[in-house]
């Protein structure tokens, strides 16, 4: 039987990075609105209580039954999670004199105690609370203080319960693993058999025993997720595996032909679609946005269904869906608050089952699978990029030249970006190699690609302005190009990329030179919120 550590979610912003750490101690976990715990799951070794935008005094704050765990398992409250068990045992919250937000060290802490093995004396730790426990519950005793929080952790005499007021699941706490690891592993007793190559072996006979001789349909985008769902599903039942790749038209430069030799190389079975003109034919002249992606998603559909009709005894339709997709898509009330392209069912023509190989990985668990399954590093590691492709990165109608000419700028772009190499060391090595990135600490350091660094990169094609511009002896009215790049763990947030200026001026003087139709190159410096990745 699996083991698994449960996390109630609170609604904290970084519920989604507590799941991550724990699976980086190879330890399965998975996410479940607050009120949703399984009762009687003899597989849960412990349990995580998340923070909330919520204080525990507002009158609409979620709260849990305490005694469905509490002196059964191992329990960890963070921030609100923390603050709610005192509230609830008849402790003590407060609201703090002044928000208590940001860096802070662990003057004491009880070294004795499994929670802080290991640790260092003035271990670094970070706030983000207004309310403060001014007061611990009988029978419980403080583990933890710093300058201005008295009971920064503390922990039952009676019962295995601990909670901390700070996030060890950020990078800015330093030993924020170690005490994740210490929780998961000494106290809830994790075998930590949960790893890319246990996924492999278990998922490929999961297929076999699921699918058995049926065969299966599955669209690819040319991105990680649906990538690394084809090789697995293909290891599992070969060529009763059919993927299609369609092909719309503003795909990057020469993405549909080395895409498709990548995955001959890997072995799949792909049919490669070309259906430009139907795309272009249907988007001429449209400009709203909007429209656009309504446009392109039915003509995919009707494309794709199209092929899918023509694979005779298809009963599956295989997606790349993974973990975040899942979670964003509900709230912790249960609720849908954010549609995502690969949740929500099937067009009832298709009349086929959905099989979802990587439905419980994160993002940085899918490439460590793509890994293990020998797949080339370019298509593991790749940027995310938006299903209607550069349509929503060329403000204005849609042509082919306007889509030649983004695709020329953004191929300078993303291949200064890959070919620019930066070391790095301290908390900015530590957050890329927890990421997945494929790099080797050396000396303290690591080097890496600007590519490796950023969530996602792009040219944005401003076909709606008309820039001036001299060359040669010549004025000229060409179009300007933005470029964006945004650092990210899940693109709910994204803070734009520090690039450096000597990149950006190499990257703008090729694009001018080399790109006919572009005269200008801007940098967005704008993070989300309050803007989007996209323009469009």
């Amino acid at each position: 039987m699996q083991q698994k550590i449960i996390i109630l979610d609170f609604g904290s912003q970084t519920t989604q990075l507590i799941g991550r750490r724990v699976r980086e101690l190879d330890t399965f976990c998975e996410i479940l609105p607050y009120n949703k715990f399984p009762k009687d799951d003899p597989s849960v070794i412990g349990v995580i209580l998340s923070g909330s935008p919520y204080s525990v005094h507002d009158p609409e704050a979620f709260k849990v039954d305490l005694s469905q765990f509490v002196g059964r398992l191992p329990v960890l409250g963070i921030c609100y999670g923390a603050q709610f068990i005192s509230h609830t045992l008849g402790g003590r919250v407060e609201k703090a004199d002044s928000r208590e937000y940001g860096r802070a060290h662990l003057q004491s802490f009880d070294k004795e105690n499994p929670l802080f093995k290991e640790f260092a004396d003035n271990s670094q730790v970070w706030m983000s609370h207004g309310d403060t426990i001014t007061a611990i519950p009988e029978g419980f005793e403080c583990i933890a203080s710093t300058n201005d929080v008295k009971y920064a952790a503390y922990a039952s005499k009676e019962n295995p319960v601990w909670a901390v007021q700070f996030h060890p699941e950020v990078f800015h706490s330093v030993q924020g693993t170690q005490l994740l690891k210490n929780f998961v592993v000494d106290i809830c007793g994790s075998k930590q058999d949960w790893s890319a190559a246990s996924f492999v072996d278990t998922t490929v006979a999961e297929l076999k025993a699921q699918v058995g001789d049926d065969r299966v349909i599955l669209g690819l985008s040319g991105g990680v997720d649906s990538s690394v769902a084809a090789v697995l599903l293909n290891r599992a039942i070969g060529n009763n595996l059919t993927c299609i790749f369609v092909d719309h038209g503003m795909l990057r430069k020469n993405e549909f032909s080395d895409v498709m030799h990548d995955y001959e190389c890997l072995g799949l079975n792909v049919i490669g679609v070309d259906a430009s003109e139907k795309f272009f034919a249907d988007l001429a002249g449209v400009t709203d946005p909007e429209q656009k992606r309504k446009i392109i998603g039915r003509d995919f559909v009707e494309v794709f269904n199209a092929e899918a009709r023509k694979i005779t005894g298809a009963k599956w339709l295989a997606q790349g869906t993974i973990y975040p997709d899942r979670i964003e898509s509900l709230n912790i009330t249960g609720k849908v608050i954010k549609s995502h392209h690969n949740v929500g069912g099937l067009p009832e023509e298709m009349h086929l089952q959905l099989c979802e190989p990587l439905k419980w990985l994160f993002k940085d668990e899918v490439r460590r699978v793509g890994r293990q399954l020998g797949m080339p590093e370019h298509l593991i590691t790749r940027h995310p990029f938006p299903g209607p492709g550069l349509a929503v990165r060329i403000l204005g109608d849609i042509t082919r030249e306007k889509v030649r000419v983004l695709q020329d700028a953004d191929d300078i772009y993303i291949r200064g970006l890959r070919d620019y190499k930066v070391r790095l060391s301290g908390e900015e090595a530590r957050r890329v190699l927890a990421a997945g990135v494929p790099a080797a600490m050396t000396d303290g350091e690591v080097e890496v690609s600007l590519y490796d660094q950023i969530w996602q990169a792009g040219a944005v094609l401003l076909s709606t302005v008309r820039s001036v511009g001299v060359m040669g002896d010549e004025r000229t009215y060409e179009n300007p190009v933005a470029l964006r790049a945004v650092t990210s763990t899940d693109a709910m947030t994204a803070d734009w990329a520090h690039l450096p200026y000597d990149f950006l001026a190499k990257v703008s003087n090729e694009i001018i030179n080399k790109v006919r139709g572009v005269n200008r190159v801007c940098y967005d410096i704008s993070s989300k919120p309050p803007s989007t990745i996209e323009w469009e």
